[in-house]
């Protein structure tokens, strides 16, 4: 059972997908009671940032006639400058709290700092700020998520164990700026060196099938021996597998993914992918909107606030009904 206070606190908020329009644009609508808050993801049309959206609307439901927070999201995943105009918004439409998905650890961290300066509570999920960048801005921004080096490590030693030591396999990565993407090639590099495997080729992707498919069917093309591809996301999974079939290599490279999305349910179960990694988005989203609304109800700054809270990762499959 929850508070009065935080019933009254949870009073501030409303759920809104209103896609790219600026926040004070869509804000006003609200009653001048509420102080409003804002969960900023990437982009909509991802499968991952769909569940954490529904996350947050079931979330809402619980206190339907309470809860007031505004969804917004960008075109493409890596559309900084777009998550920077909505996080710029924020500020001029006063909002008390923002919940917000990185599509760049670093380049949103200066509009963030102009938004805490403003008074503004911020939390990351999905993906967090780079440390030495939070540092050299002397703040520090919570992250509500899962260890991604840890994710990539369980899903590469899984798929370590089912290939020949000395085996050759490729990386492929996310964006370079996506510190996401940066610890979970850290993580594949570290299972791949315990279980003796040869790493010939590392490339970094968009996060979309389109740029898993060409990265792919090149590595197919140069390092015609290679048995297995680490994928940093299951768009770059679907890429991949395409690419397979292309090559003529079908059932004879494994796979492995991260993020557990419904499009690649049917990969999991036929064999075409061996596993991904389950991180839990909507948990994410949910966490991080209460952690906000607790710091809120406490009257907490954001330097009162952990620089951590782990989530958990699973390794899922086709075995056991899909999960290990």
């Amino acid at each position: 059972m929850k508070s009065p206070a935080r019933r009254r606190l949870l009073t501030a908020y409303a759920l809104s997908a209103c896609g790219l329009a600026r926040v004070p644009d869509v804000l006003a609508a609200s009653s001048h009671n509420k102080a409003p808050g804002a969960l900023v993801l990437k982009s909509l049309g991802d499968p991952f940032v769909a569940t954490m959206i529904d996350g947050a609307k079931n979330y809402q439901r619980h206190f339907a006639s309470q809860l007031d927070l505004a969804t917004y999201g960008t075109q493409t995943d890596n559309d900084v400058a777009g998550q920077i105009r909505i996080v710029e918004s924020c500020i001029d439409a006063k909002v008390s709290a923002i919940v917000i998905a990185p599509a760049d650890s670093k380049a949103l961290l200066a509009p963030v700092v102009k938004v805490i300066a403003a008074g503004i509570i911020v939390i990351a999920i999905d993906n967090p700020f780079a440390e030495a960048a939070q540092d050299a801005a002397n703040v520090q921004i919570l992250f509500v998520g899962p260890d991604s080096r840890r994710g990539a490590r369980l899903v590469g030693a899984y798929f370590g164990a089912r290939l020949k030591v000395g085996s050759e396999v490729g990386i492929i990565e996310g964006p370079v700026n996506d510190r996401n993407a940066q610890q979970r090639t850290l993580g594949f590099r570290q299972s791949m060196d315990a279980a003796g495997m040869k790493i010939a080729g590392t490339e970094a992707g968009d996060w979309s099938a389109a740029s898993g498919k060409a990265i792919a069917l090149q590595m197919l093309v140069e390092h015609p021996a290679i048995g297995g591809l680490l994928c940093a996301n299951d768009n770059l999974v679907m890429g991949a597998i395409d690419a397979i079939r292309i090559a003529g290599k079908k059932g004879r490279v494994l796979v492995t993914g991260y993020n557990n999305i419904d499009a690649v349910q049917p990969m999991l179960q036929d064999g075409r992918l061996l596993a991904t990694v389950e991180q839990f988005g909507a948990r994410q989203a949910v966490f991080g909107v209460d952690v906000a609304v607790k710091a809120l109800l406490e009257h907490r700054r954001q330097r009162g606030l952990s620089p951590f809270m782990e989530t958990p990762v699973q390794v899922v499959g086709k075995r056991k009904g899909g999960k290990f």
